[in-house]
């Protein structure tokens, strides 16, 4: 037999039996709060949201109808496979563009196709098609391409105007910034009139500021005013990093819509020639002479030569001789020669033009009849 159970055992064992049993229970503890955090760990109530705002709803809109317009642009290269010695087509940059018509053209950025061997325009259905090249503007940096493609998939974007454009009024950008198909981006008209400068050195004239984000991948998209028409293409960005910085440009569409329709037409933007070279601004300077261009040259033959222009020369005695500087086309002033190439590409090709000009400080007005340059 065992020991008797003394009332003092009975108490060490009572003891024990309790201790064993709070043992118990703070090691259960967990494990049962675990087991009712878990019967309780279901989805919360979804908070009623009520109707999108009118700006919402708006936004929306804008996009559902602009999207299926909007490409992305794969640039490609031909490389030599160094092994097979096969040649194939590698992707060397993508970009963004648009539907112009239904006839299958593509309006984009010249740099976003410049330098490759091909291209291939995907659609909003994710549809792929070779691009042939129809025709570039780098001075204004923009390309028209052309695919095959049933119309039903050429939705064309309703075209806006730039000329009467508001600082602060809303825009909405559409791309594929870093090959992201389909991305919104909104913001404002941030300043207009800006000047930026082309993959040929010219400058853009009456560029759009805004700070609608514009990523690399957006370049050729295009930018909508809230009715969702055109206003612009977006071209580049103001940033140190490479990334959007709040300040992006796009090339107006009233320029868009002066160049595109020639490029399809003529396969290039021809521009029309006065025949002339213009001095630096150094001459202007030495010489004290009026705002404008000082011509240094004039071809014999051409539209400046048969009007009567003369260019500054050095007589026998050395001495500068008078020629002509071209303060004005029509009635819009130049400062410089790239004013005057801009002012003229406002005309074509057999347009006559109403030249202001000034000679030893007497001015004038004289008809010119433009010419094809052969650039």
């Amino acid at each position: 037999m065992g020991p008797a159970l003394t009332p003092g055992r009975r108490l060490l064992l009572a003891g024990g039996t309790a201790a064993l049993l709070a043992g118990l229970g703070a090691a259960l503890g967990p494990v049962v709060a675990r087991t009712q955090a878990r019967a309780e760990a279901v989805p919360r109530p979804v908070a009623p949201r009520g109707a999108l705002a009118a700006d919402e709803l708006a936004t929306v809109a804008v996009f559902k109808a602009a999207s299926p317009s909007v490409v992305h642009i794969t640039a490609l290269s031909a490389e030599r496979d160094v092994f097979s010695l096969d040649v194939q087509q590698v992707p060397r940059g993508t970009g963004t563009g648009f539907v112009w018509d239904e006839r299958g053209h593509i309006v984009t950025n010249f740099h976003v196709i410049q330098g490759a061997s091909a291209a291939r325009v995907t659609l909003a259905d994710q549809s792929s098609h070779q691009a042939q090249l129809v025709g570039a503007f780098p001075d204004r940096d923009l390309a028209v391409l052309r695919i095959e493609a049933p119309t039903s998939r050429l939705p064309a974007l309703p075209l806006g105007t730039s000329r009467d454009l508001q600082v602060g009024q809303r825009v909405l950008a559409i791309g594929n910034p870093f090959g992201l198909d389909q991305t919104l981006t909104t913001g404002i008209v941030s300043a207009l009139g800006r000047e930026i400068e082309s993959v040929t050195r010219r400058t853009i004239r009456g560029v759009i500021q805004t700070d609608a984000a514009i990523n690399p991948g957006n370049s050729g998209g295009p930018l909508l005013d809230s009715a969702g028409r055109l206003i612009g293409v977006n071209t580049a960005i103001y940033s140190p990093s490479g990334a959007s910085s709040g300040i992006g440009f796009a090339i107006p569409v009233d320029e868009v819509n002066r160049i595109v329709p020639r490029l399809i037409r003529d396969g290039r933007f021809v521009r029309p020639a006065l025949g002339v070279s213009g001095g630096p601004a150094g001459l202007s300077r030495a010489l004290d002479l009026p705002a404008g261009v000082p011509l240094v040259g004039v071809t014999p033959g051409g539209p400046a030569h048969q009007a009567g222009l003369q260019p500054f020369k050095r007589g026998r005695d050395g001495r500068i001789v008078a020629g002509d500087v071209i303060t004005a086309v029509g009635d819009e002033p130049v400062q410089d020669f790239d004013d005057l190439l801009t002012a003229l590409e406002r005309y074509r090709p057999g347009d006559k033009v109403t030249l202001s000009l000034w000679r030893a400080g007497q001015t004038r007005r004289q008809a010119v009849a433009l010419d094809a340059s052969s650039d």
